[in-house]
């Protein structure tokens, strides 16, 4: 029987339904509770969940998935008990903590945590801890100013943002809420001012100009680094180690680290290891405790901290009646996941070699943060405390989308905080930022030149998409075929089969090639296109035209209703969509030719060196003046620039104003283009396409007074009829 169901499951692994069975089957003939729950992961581990499923019903360990768009919608669908556990960090349970219309109902709990095999009793992930040297002249917080403090580096939880914290509400720093300074100003400066010098390495913003100029401000919070004109990593006297040499070896009174780096530094043992002796003496140092005492550092003594990083964990609803059974599946899982040294083991349940999964007392996740003291650092909120970043947009999807990233990147320590609101058209949001009802709005770059002559905006930030864009973000609209291909010029196209990267307002896949068909006197307007070309396919057109006869949908699913469903749609569901999805229809012979933007193809080549496949010497381009042209001639071949979507503000703005929202915006889409699965910033939003930025962006960069393009793109706008 069990055999039987397995063989059935391996023809189709997707099929859901077969892993329960194989669940069901094991877990009878070994006896045990047929107990299955869901874990909810985001969707671009899809295929390790699917994997992970496999690999645990073989064992008999019930667990099935379901996908969110990232972590952030899956906290929402534990509480909304569409799900049972998702695995989450500690700012992930405050956005569950404090979601004020899901908190009270959905009973969430951390049931199982992520410990460290050192430390597995460890009542924290890290305790957060000063180091001074024992004869410094000091019993009271007050007594820091004028030290010389060590620092791990910028942003970072033990060595900035808890120490902030805790001298803040000690009364300690200075002003942290100057209305005239940013909140990271705000809070370099209060350092700048307390210390006398120190070491504070890293990116201080996301804004090289913005970098640069707080260095050199506060250049005397470098003073004490290795290299203090970069104050960069990598610096012997960053990180946790790092702050400690700085202290005992660079003239440093006071490092902020954590106790399990203090312990390694001096030759103590950690945990459950022994000593590992060093060279450096714990008898000349002391932890300095907030209220002014001294504890010696030996194996003995009780550190005293400032304020500690919980553990990750999993959390559950107030739905899941047999928490004992999950925990025990949980932890189960983690060993599995170990000992096959599986992807999903470290991508879906956070572990890696290092941790383990840990069952403990359930815990309301606003208590396990304020257990730890670490709530009020999530919730520090320097510069002007009733200045938000206020966001304007016309469509109900993207005001979601604005709220969703407000509350995620506040969690996640971006500043100022996001406030999102919503007006009828783009017309009105412009008028919102003029007349300093709102901060910021986002345009398609051609009509930025409008918006600087009718409504005193002032580009700040664009889009940028990566390799094969220009310095200016524009992407390049290429036509795209195989190499080989009989294919010479544009009039060879008609009747051939065509793959798009997208429908109606997308430039490279639809406004540029009817552009050039246009002007080619190869067609008389866009409708002429779905009877130019044999087939298509055009992800957004019309189901069932001739626009989506080489759409595929989503074949993944190996569901005949889920891909006649999918087929076409703009979305990821549709195998064939995007510059990738072109390509794709190109090379699974479903297209002849290929409309895509010049980034997609070259991201090809990245994706060869792991995945091996085409690359983009395997194509050649069809230049809209006939001819075809190599890849890397893109400049000479293509059918036309397109322009990024730019945010703006108001010219009317300060310097200082306008220099807050650049660093709040780009730390926040910082944070979301290195981890998507926690917040999909960039791609599609829950089914809709290119919600506040383009699908294809891949993060946001400054404008600054080389960003002349304005006119040229006003222009393109109009020739290629380029939406707002």
């Amino acid at each position: 029987m069990r055999s039987g169901v397995k063989m059935m499951c391996q023809k189709s692994i997707m099929i859901l339904a077969c892993l329960i069975a194989v669940i069901a089957t094991t877990n009878a003939a070994l006896g045990r509770p047929n107990l299955v729950f869901t874990m909810c992961i985001p969707e671009i581990y899809w295929k390790e969940c699917v994997q992970m499923m496999e690999d645990s019903a073989n064992k008999g360990i019930p667990i099935s998935c379901i996908s969110g768009r990232d972590r952030y919608e899956c906290i929402e669908k534990v509480g909304r008990k569409e799900a049972d556990v998702v695995a989450v960090d500690p700012e992930d349970m405050y956005l569950a903590a404090k979601d004020n219309e899901l908190a009270a109902k959905a009973g969430y709990n951390v049931v199982e945590q992520i410990r460290t095999k050192v430390e597995p009793d460890a009542a924290y992930r890290y305790e957060a801890v000063a180091v001074i040297h024992k004869d410094l002249n000091i019993n009271n917080v007050q007594g820091l100013r004028g030290l010389k403090s060590c620092h791990t580096g910028v942003g970072r939880n033990v060595g900035y943002k808890i120490p902030i914290t805790k001298l803040t509400s000690m009364g300690v720093l200075g002003n942290i809420n100057d209305p005239e300074y940013s909140a990271r100003e705000n809070e370099i400066r209060a350092l700048s001012s307390l210390f006398s010098e120190g070491c504070l390495v890293g990116t201080w913003s996301q804004d090289p100009a913005i970098n640069q100029r707080l260095k050199e401000t506060y250049s005397n919070m470098c003073a004490l680094c290795e290299n203090p004109n970069v104050c960069d990593y990598p610096d012997k006297y960053s990180g946790y180690e790092g702050a400690l040499r700085c202290l005992a070896h660079n003239g440093g009174d006071i490092a902020w680290t954590k106790v399990i780096y203090v312990k390694q530094f001096f030759g103590l043992p950690v945990g459950v290891r022994s000593a590992i002796p060093t060279n450096e003496d714990p008898s000349n140092f002391r932890y300095f405790c907030p209220d002014g005492t001294k504890v010696p550092i030996n194996a003995d003594t009780k550190p005293c901290t400032w304020a500690a990083r919980p553990w990750q964990g999993y959390m559950t609803n107030g739905g899941v009646n047999n928490i004992e059974a999950v925990q025990k599946e949980l932890t189960e899982l983690g060993q599995l996941g170990e000992k096959e040294k599986a992807a999903w083991w470290k991508d879906l349940m956070l572990l890696d070699e290092k941790t383990l999964a840990v069952a403990s007392s359930p815990v309301d996740p606003e208590q396990h943060l304020k257990n730890a003291k670490y709530l009020d650092v999530i919730e520090r909120n320097s510069g002007a405390p009733e200045r938000n970043a206020r966001w304007c947009v016309w469509s109900q999807d993207a005001l979601n989308k604005c709220r969703a990233l407000s509350r995620a990147a506040f969690s996640r320590d971006a500043r100022p905080r996001l406030s999102c609101l919503l007006e009828k058209d783009l017309h009105g949001c412009l008028k919102a930022v003029r007349d300093d009802g709102a901060d910021l709005t986002v345009v398609n770059g051609g009509s930025v030149m409008r918006t600087i002559t009718d409504f005193n905006a002032q580009p700040i930030l664009s889009e940028i998409y990566g390799p094969g864009s220009t310095e200016y973000s524009e992407r390049p609209a290429v036509v795209v075929v195989k190499k080989g291909s009989s294919i010479n010029g544009l009039a060879d196209l008609r009747n051939k089969r065509s793959c798009h990267s997208g429908y109606k307002n997308d430039f490279a896949g639809w406004l540029a090639p009817v552009h050039a068909l246009k002007k080619a006197n190869l067609i008389n307007s866009e409708e002429d296109v779905a009877e130019f070309f044999a087939g298509s396919c055009a992800p957004g057109a019309e189901p069932g035209s001739k626009l989506c006869q080489q759409c595929v949908g989503n074949i993944a699913s190996n569901d005949d209703k889920v891909t006649e469903a999918t087929k076409c749609k703009p979305t990821e569901a549709e195998a064939f969509k995007g510059g990738q999805g072109a390509i794709k229809c190109l090379t699974s012979d479903k297209g002849d030719v290929a409309f895509l933007p010049l980034p997609a193809l070259i991201k090809i080549d990245k994706k060869n060196e792991t995945e091996g496949g085409v690359k983009t010497s395997d194509f050649m381009l069809v230049c809209p003046d006939g001819g075809l042209a190599p890849v890397e001639e893109w400049s000479r071949c293509n059918l036309g620039l397109e322009p990024p979507r730019i945010i703006l503000s108001s010219v009317g703005k300060t310097a200082n104003a306008l220099e807050e929202l650049k660093h709040g915006v780009l730390a926040a889409s910082t944070i979301y283009s290195e981890e998507p699965d926690l917040l999909k910033l960039f791609g599609s939003w829950s089914g809709k396409a290119d919600i506040l930025f383009r699908d294809d962006a891949i993060n946001l960069i400054s404008i600054d007074n080389s960003w002349t393009q304005w006119n040229k793109w006003a222009t393109t706008k109009e020739d290629y009829k380029i939406e707002p």
